[in-house]
């Protein structure tokens, strides 16, 4: 397995947040309500209706999209997602059809944000200043990469800053003070606080624990960054809970649960998902 680089110097400073990622926080605040953050699998379950469910999910209310590059390893990833990459990757899925895809989804919607969502080995195969420069050129916008810390190696912070995508780093409640404000640092566009310790896919019941360390991820970082709120965020409701204190809302698993259940009843997921993206943006 291709490991990230050793630690080398510090992270480089942070891009400046994307045109439209700020955009769309202007606008979900003007309109009295929370940013929507929706994720899927890209290519899942082939190339076409992946393309179908992102432009339908941005129509039907999302704010912005994490488009999820299939790998094999998905460390962070409940059995929802692991069986999406694993639907992905078995239609050809990969890094490469991930940036096509951003470059399909841009070509008819130049206005939704889109977060390339991965890890380390792909980007470390691809070289990271060539994965930025092919990133921007598709026309994403942000780029998380789960198991790459910012603080400890520069190289993609760098090649991101250079061609001016955003870096959007990963807190958790177990992140220290100094990790936050390091993460906050370098971050652009938004920072994103994993509800749960774990994987994607379980259930948020306390809200007391998520809200209090918002509220401490503001005060590290000055406010300088929207904070987002995912993992455990399945329904209409989980969501209005959890806009009453975040800045946007994340949801991943739910609506990938929504695809595997249409294609294992034949039938184009498409509908299912943009009528759960409008009630979620409901919701909010």
């Amino acid at each position: 397995m291709t490991m990230p680089p050793a630690p080398t110097a510090p992270a480089a400073a942070p891009a400046p947040t994307s045109r439209r990622i700020a955009a769309a926080f202007q606008s979900a605040a003007a309109a009295k309500r929370k940013a929507l953050i929706l994720y899927l699998t890209a290519s899942d379950p082939d190339f076409e209706t992946s393309r179908r469910l992102m432009l339908a999910a941005a129509a039907s209310g999302a704010d912005l999209l994490e488009v999820g590059v299939p790998w094999s390893d998905p460390s962070a990833d409940g059995p929802a997602i692991q069986g999406a990459m694993q639907r992905a990757l078995a239609a050809g899925g990969g890094l490469g059809r991930s940036l096509e895809l951003c470059r399909a989804v841009r070509a008819e919607n130049d206005v939704v944000p889109l977060v390339l969502f991965g890890y380390a080995n792909p980007i470390v195969v691809m070289e990271p200043a060539r994965f930025s420069a092919a990133a921007k050129a598709a026309g994403a916008d942000a780029v998380l990469c789960v198991d790459w810390p910012p603080d400890e190696d520069d190289e993609l912070t760098g090649a991101l800053a250079r061609v001016g995508l955003d870096l959007i780093p990963l807190l958790a409640p177990t992140s220290t003070p100094a990790r936050i404000a390091t993460a906050g640092a370098v971050a652009g566009g938004f920072l994103y606080y994993v509800s749960l310790t774990g994987i994607t896919g379980a259930s948020l019941t306390d809200m007391d624990g998520p809200r209090q360390k918002v509220q401490e991820i503001r005060r590290a970082t000055g406010g300088r960054l929207p904070v987002v709120v995912g993992f455990g965020v399945s329904t209409p409701d989980d969501a209005r809970r959890v806009a009453a204190f975040a800045d946007g809302v994340v949801i991943g698993s739910a609506a990938v649960r929504i695809i595997e259940r249409a294609r294992k009843e034949g039938r184009d997921p498409v509908p299912d998902v943009a009528a759960f993206v409008a009630s979620v943006r409901a919701a909010l």
